[in-house]
């Protein structure tokens, strides 16, 4: 569904991706792991047109979007939640909500606004209160429902347990399962969390200074001697 081919992205003269190379297939859970600064956000902000890639190319499902603009690979069918969650904080949820639906089809704007309900009933209770107002864990539902309102096929998460007390943690997570599980949602899920990425993932990469660096089943890298000390704890 996603290729990734030798992409280059710089901020400037800096090089924050060197030559990376990444699948994506349809119906998976891809996890990309690493420590702050590796290019794992430039990487999704790359796939999504800003900022451009430099160098390389960008495949989404069989159409190179390398050089479109985001708007335009949105509406073919791919959302990002992003890091920080960056809802809008004056608005109420359900106006949010609206927001990510705005490239969607408005003939199954009810469905979809139910859907994120089910999955995160606190949404409902709070649809009326002002975003900047909820929680930190609220607010991170928030952006994953709003991404999803958009109905997309490629989910790309970024971050989506930064900040969050553990049981807020495990629930995001079962909410991933679920997404790709019953709602069919391919995604693309970046993190620091490395343990709880790469079992939920069915296939994981290693990002170090721009580079991908490994690559293999989330089973594998969890047990993986370089991943397990550099990002479980020293491997205990």
């Amino acid at each position: 569904m996603l290729s990734i081919a030798g992409v280059h992205t710089f901020y400037g003269k800096i090089e924050a991706l060197k030559g990376v190379d990444l699948e994506v297939g349809a119906g998976e859970i891809v996890a990309l792991i690493g420590a702050n600064g590796a290019g794992k956000s430039t990487l999704l902000m790359t796939i999504c047109g800003r900022p451009r890639a430099a160098r390389g190319r960008i495949v989404f499902d069989g159409r190179d979007i390398t050089r479109m603009e985001t708007f335009q690979i949105v509406r073919l069918g791919l959302a990002q939640s992003p890091e920080g969650r960056r809802i809008f904080p004056r608005m109420t949820v359900l106006e949010n909500l609206q927001m990510g639906a705005t490239t969607a089809d408005e003939r199954y704007y009810a469905d979809d606004l139910e859907r994120v309900f089910a999955l995160f009933p606190i949404l409902k209770q709070r649809q009326s209160q002002r975003g900047g107002t909820l929680s930190g864990g609220e607010q991170q539902m928030l952006a994953i429902g709003r991404a999803l309102m958009s109905r997309p096929r490629l989910l790309l998460l970024d971050e989506p347990s930064l900040g969050l007390a553990p049981l807020v943690v495990k629930q995001i997570f079962e909410v991933i399962r679920e997404i790709n599980e019953q709602q069919k949602v391919t995604v693309f899920l970046v993190e620091q969390n490395a343990f709880h990425a790469l079992r939920l993932a069915h296939r994981g990469y290693v990002m170090q200074t721009g580079r991908v660096t490994l690559s293999g089943s989330g089973r594998e890298l969890l047990a993986n001697k370089e991943v397990r000390a550099a990002y479980l704890e020293g491997g205990h």
